[in-house]
């Protein structure tokens, strides 16, 4: 049996292990379980899959294809993480908790008003939209090399099969059943990349001290970066980028807070929190480190060590490494890339039934209302992701990120605002306020950048939630009449 058999068999069973997940948790399933499980996460099994959605393919690629052209850089962006995690759990889960929110921009409807409320939303449902094409892309770029390539299928049907296979495994049970898919495949994904780096090492015959020299010797391992203050890379500039990418990714983002939120309690969802910051460190150095072996391996065997995202699969692929460890890459792979398609389709569908179309969870007759929603984001997702696919985009983790501090921007200025100031703002104003802020930075970006030779890299993030505080507090005025404290 060859590759490509052996991985259409994989996938297979894969995915009637998920469908069997899917079958018991969806049982009785209603608008309530779908959009918040009803509130019955446990916080240990919501934390270790969260995991799998905060990594997704992207890193389960990009990350190891990173380390080639910055060493490990990424890992001071990681150790960021943390003080965003501590703002989320101390900060803004408090609030969601006390609130009991279904949707987080519900927030925003209560400390300005309607327009604002939407804005967030639409701002969200914009962002995740496109995050979750980038990601599914990247995947299914692998897939088509390994798969759909032999067989000589167009990359428009892999991508329809992708979002179908989806689809059919969230269409009932939504984030009850994520919680338990999750789960599963962050343990798949982390096995994946536990036995590659073992069976990287033996192939090499290297321990893990002699391949980090060997790493050292060849630029790939260093972590940290004090000498120019000008540079993205910059050990301050890559703290501050990630402590705000965790705020604006994880905790102004529905899909990530839509799993936090179906935990029992606040204590319960603070240890979630912190489970999943101080897990994504050693989780995120064992990529880092899988990278720097496939890096040397590719040197090693004159294979390219410059193609970023597809370097994994191209090591996997090269006919070097043994078929049985191509088969377990390609589980690792496929559960990454799940764990984070499934729940962006889900919280997509949530936030657009609660926050747009106002749907009423405990009224049976909207189940159709939400399926359909469900149906048309599959849809556009598809649609946008053979869009990315005509742009042929590569290092697909600074695509997301770079994207990500523009459209997030404004969600951390509104949200952030609101729970710091006590003035009022005209809820008219705002979504003029949330469109100027991030082109207002990508103008100071663009200058710095041309004109000074300086690179903020992920900080536009920062300078954009600023400049959205800034004008929310310039046409502030008066108090509002129900703060939320």
């Amino acid at each position: 049996m060859n590759l490509t058999s052996q991985s259409i068999l994989l996938i297979v069973l894969y995915f009637i292990v998920l469908y069997t997940i899917s079958y018991f948790t969806s049982k009785g399933a209603s608008n309530k379980s779908f959009f918040s499980a009803n509130k019955s996460g446990r916080w240990y099994l919501v934390a270790f899959g969260m995991i799998g959605a905060s990594l997704s393919g992207v890193t389960f690629l990009s990350v190891p294809g990173w380390v080639g052209g910055n060493g490990m850089a990424y890992m001071q962006m990681v150790l960021g993480y943390v003080i965003g995690y501590a703002v989320i759990a101390h900060v803004l889960l408090p609030v969601y908790y006390k609130m009991n929110l279904t949707s987080i921009y519900g927030y925003l409807q209560k400390r300005y008003g309607e327009r604002t409320y939407l804005t967030g939303a639409w701002f969200f449902l914009i962002s995740r939209t496109i995050g979750a094409c980038f990601r599914l892309f990247l995947v299914a770029k692998v897939f088509q090399v390994l798969i759909f390539d032999p067989l000589e299928i167009h990359f428009a049907f892999n991508v329809a099969i992708t979002i179908l296979l989806i689809w059919v495994y969230t269409l009932k049970g939504g984030v009850k059943t994520i919680i338990w898919t999750d789960t599963l495949q962050t343990f798949l994904m982390l096995l994946a990349a536990g036995l590659t780096t073992y069976v990287l090492m033996d192939k090499m015959d290297l321990g893990f001290r002699s391949a980090l020299s060997n790493m050292k010797e060849l630029g790939y391992a260093k972590v940290f970066h004090f000498e120019d203050w000008t540079n993205a890379k910059y050990f301050f500039n890559q703290i501050l980028s990630g402590a705000m990418i965790t705020i604006a990714m994880t905790g102004v983002d529905q899909d990530m807070m839509q799993k936090n939120l179906t935990c029992k309690n606040i204590n319960e969802g603070k240890k979630n929190i912190w489970s999943l910051s101080l897990s994504l460190i050693p989780v995120n150095a064992l990529f880092l480190f899988l990278g720097g072996l496939l890096t040397l391996f590719a040197v090693q065997n004159n294979l390219d060590v410059t193609k970023g995202d597809q370097l994994f699969s191209t090591v996997m692929t090269s006919g070097l490494i043994p078929s049985g460890v191509a088969i377990v890459f390609l589980l690792g792979l496929v559960a990454a890339a799940y764990s984070s398609a499934d729940s962006a389709l889900t919280s997509l569908t949530t936030s657009f039934c609660v926050d747009i179309l106002k749907i009423e969870e405990d009224i049976p007759a909207n189940v159709k209302k939400r399926k359909l929603v469900h149906l048309l984001v599959s849809v556009v997702l598809f649609l946008l992701i053979l869009v990315a696919y005509w742009m042929n985009k590569d290092h697909v983790i600074k695509q997301i990120f770079i994207f990500a501090c523009y459209t997030y921007g404004p969600l951390v200025g509104m949200f952030f605002y609101g729970l710091i100031s006590t003035r009022e703002v005209s809820d008219k104003k705002v979504p003029y306020l949330a469109l100027a802020s991030p082109l207002l930075a990508f103008g100071l970006t663009y200058s710095l950048n041309n004109f000074m030779g300086i690179d903020i890299g992920f900080l536009v993030l920062l300078l954009n939630s600023l400049i959205c505080f800034s004008l929310l507090s310039l046409m502030s005025s008066g108090r509002p009449k129900d703060l939320i404290a």
